[in-house]
């Protein structure tokens, strides 16, 4: 993984957008955050073997308010751009990434919800996105003293309502699983049923029975088989598949995609 820091410090949610909404005098400003996942073979000491678990990039605030606690990141959403624009660009700018998949979550505004959101100072409201990135993007994202990926299971209490966002977002990756076809964006283009399985084990947080699961995705027209097999195993090689790219990674109903 690259080991940078440069871009850290302009990156962090709501202390950041009130700053700016202070100096303007404003009472409302808007800001953009995001929560990616992506799937980790590895523990956080880096040793590698362990089952796939999902992991997130956060980012340490090094001013206050919460100075030194981690969050997600994101920054002040800027007049001349769009939303999901500036999603990618914070993402872009503090890890690295670019993910393909990114959808837009929820609007988070409690009115307390920054320290500095009072009567006298401006009231943050943060447009939340997610991503999904594969673990071989995931292993060329940006690292360092202030960039640090976290299982997401496993979060020390972050700055502002961020484990809050965090853990709807996983509420919602959880259930977005059993019925589209999201895990295409933390998989390969080609894949075998056990690696699919797996991908689905490591989000819902429990094993599933293989017997069944193959049964429930053969039966679900997602899938195409590609004639192909993996190499390289020591026994029968298994059937490669691919998703139906008919099939959108996220319905947006009539609206374009972000």
């Amino acid at each position: 993984m690259a080991n940078s820091d440069a871009n850290s410090e302009a990156h962090a949610d709501a202390g950041d957008a009130t700053a700016r909404a202070q100096a303007s005098g404003a009472d409302v400003e808007l800001a953009v955050s995001t929560v990616i996942f992506a799937l980790r073979s590895d523990d956080r000491f880096g040793a590698q073997g362990t089952s796939p678990t999902l992991w997130l990039p956060l980012v340490r605030r090094i001013r206050e308010p919460f100075e030194g606690r981690w969050a997600l990141p994101g920054g002040p959403l800027h007049v001349t751009e769009g939303l999901a624009d500036a999603a990618r660009r914070t993402l872009g700018d503090t890890t690295g990434l670019a993910p393909r998949y990114l959808e837009q979550l929820y609007a988070f505004g409690d009115v307390d919800r920054s320290p500095a959101g009072t009567a006298d100072t401006a009231r943050v409201v943060s447009i939340v996105y997610w991503a999904l990135v594969g673990s071989g993007e995931a292993s060329r994202a940006t690292v360092g003293q202030n960039v640090r990926w976290f299982p997401a299971d496993e979060l020390p209490p972050l700055a502002f309502d961020h484990n809050v966002i965090v853990e709807y977002a996983l509420w919602r990756l959880r259930n977005k699983m059993e019925y589209s076809r999201i895990a295409h964006a933390l998989l390969g283009e080609t894949f075998t049923l056990a690696q699919l399985r797996e991908v689905h084990e490591a989000v819902l947080g429990r094993p599933l029975d293989p017997a069944n699961f193959r049964r429930a995705m053969e039966a679900s027209d997602s899938l195409v088989d590609t004639g192909e097999r993996l190499t390289g195993t020591r026994h029968r090689p298994p059937k490669l598949y691919r998703y139906d790219e008919s099939v959108d990674l996220a319905d947006n109903g009539p609206l374009p995609p972000p």
